[in-house]
């Protein structure tokens, strides 16, 4: 077994590799990633999200885009910052990153990347396969002459298998591999969840994956290839529902905020059309509950005495507590419920969440200034290390704002290279 000090002396050593050799200046004592340096061929959101995660742990992130339009998700608005074309979607998801802009299409450009990728830790694409391979930027194109490089894939549906050639947006896979089956109110329509969550989750899975193959490579000196795809990540996020199907033959269905094997375990409308959303995982939990909302007797009842039985008789108990909770406002139950030992909260807006004392005080909220002076708002990283910074070091790039800088100071490009590559459009 890996003890964590093994662990973090490994990720120290891969810093220390790569910046010894050169790879990178981007470097801290303090960034878990420092030293390392990412191309990042990525766009809209898994992608994105992903390299972000890793540009927050200090990895210097190189984002390649396309002269003229870079990201779609630049475009991505309204809602727009005010004053600015930047898409308050495209800002969420881009800090910590330098824009590069290079027309891949060109023999130039793909020259550009050849020479990024040999001074360089990782590769991140979120291309349909086949692709890059296309363009002669394909994994097996480019382990030949940066055998360190750890090359990460992020598709739709993996490179393998009747879908792998389809295009992947997070609402098509969500769909196929089951979440939209089981979201939304019983007997309704199926919805989507309100943000990209198979994306994030596989940008999750796929930040995780490239920290485990830069460990592996302090042992083999070899980069390999990372296949991450949004239907095996949906699938997997299943969890008990999924296991529910394989192992129990129990097709799934929508419940509203309700849980398939808990119970209560759900939003409850108030006296005021707001909502609550309380938690009862245990008995005595359930009782807790019940001691608050002066409902003593429910615990007792034979129908209501276990979860197997709160869940057997699920719609009597949910009639009784939805009455309970309808004759008190929000602001009353929050009151009432304070200091109990069960799990219970607001449903809040967007409003509420970013001005709740809790959020404020922990200060989740960054500020940072883009190009052009105007101040914007990010959410910053959400893990905090005792030894280590997981911050946000740069605002969101302005389209090829770092073109010249990494040209000329990580290729060694001369102006007038630089010049008559811009020239022929092939960078910006």
């Amino acid at each position: 077994m890996l003890s964590l000090s093994k662990f973090t002396s490994a990720i120290n050593f891969c810093a220390k590799r790569s910046f010894s050799s050169g790879v990178s200046s981007y470097a801290s004592t303090k960034d878990p990633l420092g030293g390392i340096r990412v191309v990042d061929l990525t766009r809209i959101v898994s992608g994105p999200y992903c390299t972000m995660i890793l540009g927050d742990l200090g990895a210097e992130v190189l984002k390649i885009e396309r002269p003229g339009t870079g990201d779609e998700a630049r475009n991505w608005g309204p809602p727009f910052v005010e004053g600015t074309n930047e898409s308050c979607y495209f800002l969420a998801i881009n800090r910590n990153k330098k824009s590069v802009c290079v027309d891949l299409k060109t023999r130039e450009g793909r020259n550009i990347i050849y020479e990024l990728v040999k001074k360089s830790d990782i590769l991140v694409e979120n291309y349909v396969p086949g692709k890059l391979d296309n363009l002669g930027l394909g994994y097996e194109d480019l382990k030949v002459i940066a055998p360190h490089l750890i090359y990460c894939s992020m598709t739709g549906y993996g490179s393998k298998g009747p879908y792998a050639k389809r295009p992947g947006y997070d609402v098509i896979a969500s769909s196929v591999g089951g979440l939209l089956h089981i979201t939304g109110p019983f007997e309704g329509e199926p919805c989507k969840v309100g943000v990209a969550m198979t994306d994030i989750a596989t940008g999750l899975y796929a930040h995780g994956a490239i920290l485990a193959a830069l460990l592996q490579r302090t042992k083999t000196n070899l980069g390999q290839k990372i296949d991450c795809d949004l239907m095996s990540t949906v699938i997997s996020c299943l969890i008990n529902v999924g296991s529910n199907y394989l192992n129990a033959g129990k097709e799934a269905k929508r419940l509203g905020t309700q849980h398939g094997s808990i119970v209560p375990y759900q939003a409850f409308e108030t006296s005021d059309h707001c909502y609550i959303t309380v938690g009862g995982g245990s008995d005595q939990q359930f009782k807790a509950l019940c001691e608050k909302l002066h409902l003593p007797d429910l615990p007792l009842d034979p129908l209501f005495a276990t979860n197997k039985m709160r869940v057997l008789n699920r719609n009597i108990l949910i009639e009784k507590l939805g009455k309970r909770f309808k004759e008190q406002t929000l602001s009353e139950w929050l009151r009432t419920l304070e200091g109990s030992t069960f799990p219970y909260g607001p449903v809040n807006s967007m409003e509420q969440v970013f001005n709740d004392p809790h959020v404020k005080e922990i200060q989740l909220v960054k500020e940072v200034t883009i190009s052009g002076g105007k101040t914007v708002k990010v959410v910053g990283p959400p893990v905090e290390y005792s030894e280590a910074e997981n911050c946000v070091r740069l605002p969101p790039p302005a389209l090829g704002e770092h073109t010249d800088d990494v040209l000329k100071n990580i290729l060694d490009y001369s102006e007038e290279k630089i010049k008559e590559l811009k020239q022929k459009n092939v960078v910006q």
